[in-house]
């Protein structure tokens, strides 16, 4: 018999918190409640990829300094063992918007997953515009938080396999996938009456 955890069973979706961390070890922001896709309900390409793949809807956010919001828009997370970035797909009115963190490969301890936040991002718009972001902030916290040349490099590369990944739209660049697994997640959490 499975056990209940949150109105959902093991055999479901399972709840997870996501910390990310700066290179110092504290606390840069907290989402406090995903849920984590169980294994048969994964895509093939993702079960190859080994990637853990998280969702969430108007979720609480926590920032370092205790401050706390609400996402606005749902967001289906995928974080692949060993690469330097991890990639949020948010589902807005004009489509799906893809925020990739570059990262430090996740760590997973029971319900709680964590990564060290390297500042660069990337974005893919719904148009299919591509734009890096706060190159200025990691030259800036490469000097405050000590970097070193092994970390430099980690995360260059890391931008260079995710520059690859969206180029080719490869996992997990598709827009079908995502709303796929956000639309049967709304739908098995709202037959079973579980509040978010």
């Amino acid at each position: 018999m499975a056990m209940e955890r949150d109105g959902l069973t093991d055999s479901a979706y399972s709840r997870c918190i996501i910390k990310s961390f700066k290179h110092d070890g504290s606390l840069h922001r907290v989402w406090m409640k995903n849920w984590e896709i169980p294994p048969g309900k994964l895509y093939p390409s993702v079960e190859t990829e080994a990637a853990a793949v998280f969702l969430n809807d108007h979720t609480p956010i926590r920032e370092s300094d205790g401050k706390e919001w609400t996402s606005r828009v749902p967001a289906v997370s995928f974080f692949i063992p060993g690469e330097w970035f991890n990639i949020v797909a948010l589902l807005e009115e004009k489509g799906v918007r893809y925020y990739c963190n570059l990262a430090s490969p996740y760590y997973r301890y029971g319900d709680v997953l964590t990564y060290i936040d390297y500042d660069l991002d990337v974005v893919l718009l719904p148009d299919g515009t591509v734009q890096e972001l706060d190159r200025d902030e990691f030259a800036k916290h490469k000097l405050e938080y000590r970097y070193g040349d092994n970390v430099q490099a980690q995360v260059e590369e890391g931008l260079a396999r995710l520059r690859s990944r969206i180029a080719a739209r490869a996992f997990p660049f598709d827009d079908g996938m995502v709303k796929s697994y956000y639309e049967e997640w709304k739908r098995e959490t709202t037959r079973k009456g579980v509040v978010e």
